[in-house]
Protein backbone atom coordinates (compact mmCIF):
# COMPACT_ATOMS: atom_id res chain seq x y z
CA UNK A 1 0.00 0.00 0.00
CA UNK A 2 1.02 3.64 -0.70
CA UNK A 3 0.80 4.57 3.19
CA UNK A 4 2.97 3.79 6.11
CA UNK A 5 1.62 1.53 9.35
CA UNK A 6 0.89 4.48 11.27
CA UNK A 7 -1.32 6.27 8.32
CA UNK A 8 -2.66 2.85 8.40
CA UNK A 9 -3.53 3.06 11.79
CA UNK A 10 -4.13 6.75 11.39
CA UNK A 11 -7.04 6.05 9.03
CA UNK A 12 -8.33 3.17 10.70
CA UNK A 13 -8.63 5.52 14.23
CA UNK A 14 -10.11 8.63 12.41
CA UNK A 15 -12.65 6.48 10.48
CA UNK A 16 -14.00 4.70 13.64
CA UNK A 17 -14.69 7.56 15.43
CA UNK A 18 -16.21 9.30 12.27
CA UNK A 19 -18.35 5.80 12.24
CA UNK A 20 -19.52 6.89 15.65
CA UNK A 21 -20.47 10.73 16.00
CA UNK A 22 -22.94 11.02 19.07
CA UNK A 23 -20.76 8.60 21.24
CA UNK A 24 -18.62 11.43 22.57
CA UNK A 25 -14.60 10.53 22.92
CA UNK A 26 -13.14 7.58 22.88
CA UNK A 27 -10.38 5.99 24.50
CA UNK A 28 -7.12 5.32 22.97
CA UNK A 29 -7.50 1.34 24.15
CA UNK A 30 -11.12 1.09 22.91
CA UNK A 31 -10.19 2.08 19.60
CA UNK A 32 -7.11 -0.32 19.31
CA UNK A 33 -8.91 -3.27 20.53
CA UNK A 34 -12.23 -2.46 18.44
CA UNK A 35 -9.45 -2.46 15.30
CA UNK A 36 -7.16 -4.80 16.26
CA UNK A 37 -4.18 -2.10 16.56
CA UNK A 38 -1.43 -2.46 18.29
CA UNK A 39 -2.19 0.63 21.24
CA UNK A 40 0.94 1.52 22.19
CA UNK A 41 1.78 2.60 18.70
CA UNK A 42 -1.96 3.62 17.86
CA UNK A 43 -1.33 5.89 21.17
CA UNK A 44 1.84 7.26 19.65
CA UNK A 45 -0.13 7.73 16.54
CA UNK A 46 -3.26 9.34 18.32
CA UNK A 47 -1.27 11.87 19.74
CA UNK A 48 0.60 12.85 16.34
CA UNK A 49 -2.98 13.46 14.94
CA UNK A 50 -3.58 15.98 18.09
CA UNK A 51 -0.76 17.71 17.09
CA UNK A 52 -1.19 18.05 13.98
CA UNK A 53 -5.17 19.08 14.57
CA UNK A 54 -7.03 16.09 13.48
CA UNK A 55 -8.00 15.01 17.08
CA UNK A 56 -8.79 16.63 20.09
CA UNK A 57 -8.15 14.96 23.50
CA UNK A 58 -9.14 15.41 27.00
CA UNK A 59 -7.84 13.51 30.45
CA UNK A 60 -10.37 12.25 33.18
CA UNK A 61 -13.43 10.80 33.79
CA UNK A 62 -15.15 11.51 29.94
CA UNK A 63 -12.29 12.21 28.09
CA UNK A 64 -10.51 10.18 25.27
CA UNK A 65 -10.00 11.72 21.73
CA UNK A 66 -12.49 13.17 19.51
CA UNK A 67 -12.41 14.17 16.20
CA UNK A 68 -11.67 17.94 15.95
CA UNK A 69 -13.51 18.70 13.32
CA UNK A 70 -16.62 17.08 11.48
CA UNK A 71 -15.80 14.07 9.42
CA UNK A 72 -17.04 15.45 6.07
CA UNK A 73 -14.15 18.15 6.29
CA UNK A 74 -11.15 16.01 6.89
CA UNK A 75 -9.78 14.07 3.83
CA UNK A 76 -7.67 11.12 3.31
CA UNK A 77 -5.15 13.60 2.05
CA UNK A 78 -5.05 15.48 5.38
CA UNK A 79 -4.34 12.48 7.37
CA UNK A 80 -1.73 11.04 4.60
CA UNK A 81 0.28 14.63 5.31
CA UNK A 82 0.02 14.64 8.94
CA UNK A 83 1.35 11.15 9.45
CA UNK A 84 3.86 10.34 6.17
CA UNK A 85 3.63 13.48 4.55
CA UNK A 86 3.08 14.05 0.67
CA UNK A 87 6.51 14.39 -0.30
CA UNK A 88 6.45 10.90 -2.07
CA UNK A 89 3.96 11.93 -4.36
CA UNK A 90 6.33 15.04 -5.53
CA UNK A 91 9.36 12.45 -5.55
CA UNK A 92 10.65 10.68 -9.20
CA UNK A 93 9.05 7.00 -9.39
CA UNK A 94 12.47 5.63 -9.53
CA UNK A 95 14.56 8.04 -7.13
CA UNK A 96 16.40 10.66 -9.88
CA UNK A 97 16.83 13.98 -8.24
CA UNK A 98 17.00 16.13 -11.83
CA UNK A 99 13.29 14.55 -12.97
CA UNK A 100 11.13 16.88 -14.19
CA UNK A 101 9.17 17.64 -17.63
CA UNK A 102 11.99 18.69 -19.27
CA UNK A 103 14.25 16.01 -18.32
CA UNK A 104 11.95 13.29 -17.55
CA UNK A 105 12.64 9.19 -16.08
CA UNK A 106 11.45 7.15 -17.96
CA UNK A 107 8.77 6.35 -15.19
CA UNK A 108 8.06 10.23 -15.78
CA UNK A 109 4.50 10.46 -17.85
CA UNK A 110 3.06 7.41 -16.39
CA UNK A 111 4.03 8.59 -13.05
CA UNK A 112 2.69 11.87 -13.18
CA UNK A 113 -0.71 10.62 -14.31
CA UNK A 114 -1.02 8.51 -11.53
CA UNK A 115 0.40 10.85 -9.31
CA UNK A 116 -2.46 13.11 -10.32
CA UNK A 117 -5.06 10.96 -10.00
CA UNK A 118 -3.71 9.70 -6.62
CA UNK A 119 -3.82 13.03 -5.27
CA UNK A 120 -7.45 13.59 -6.43
CA UNK A 121 -8.22 10.58 -4.81
CA UNK A 122 -7.10 11.49 -1.69
CA UNK A 123 -8.38 15.33 -1.57
CA UNK A 124 -11.99 13.80 -2.54
CA UNK A 125 -12.37 11.38 0.16
CA UNK A 126 -13.56 12.18 3.19
CA UNK A 127 -13.90 10.57 6.96
CA UNK A 128 -17.14 10.34 5.82
CA UNK A 129 -17.27 8.53 2.67
CA UNK A 130 -14.89 6.09 4.44
CA UNK A 131 -17.03 5.68 7.43
CA UNK A 132 -19.74 5.03 5.45
CA UNK A 133 -18.00 1.96 3.15
CA UNK A 134 -17.09 0.49 6.34
CA UNK A 135 -20.48 0.61 7.89
CA UNK A 136 -21.78 -0.70 4.12
CA UNK A 137 -19.08 -3.43 4.22
CA UNK A 138 -19.81 -4.74 8.13
CA UNK A 139 -23.15 -5.28 7.22
CA UNK A 140 -22.64 -7.60 4.61
CA UNK A 141 -23.76 -11.15 5.42
CA UNK A 142 -20.52 -13.29 5.69
CA UNK A 143 -21.11 -16.28 2.90
CA UNK A 144 -18.21 -19.10 2.63
CA UNK A 145 -16.21 -18.05 -0.81
CA UNK A 146 -17.72 -20.39 -3.37
CA UNK A 147 -14.57 -23.04 -4.25
CA UNK A 148 -13.44 -22.32 -7.50
CA UNK A 149 -12.61 -24.84 -10.34
CA UNK A 150 -15.38 -27.08 -9.94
Amino acid sequence: MIYSKPCEYAIRALVYLARFPGQGAAQGTEIAKAEGLPAPVLGKVLQELVRKGLLESRRGPGGGFRLARKPQLITLRDVVAAIDGLDQFAECAVGLEGCSDDSPCPLHDTWKGIRTQLMSYLEATTLTDMAAAVTRKKELPHHASPVRGK
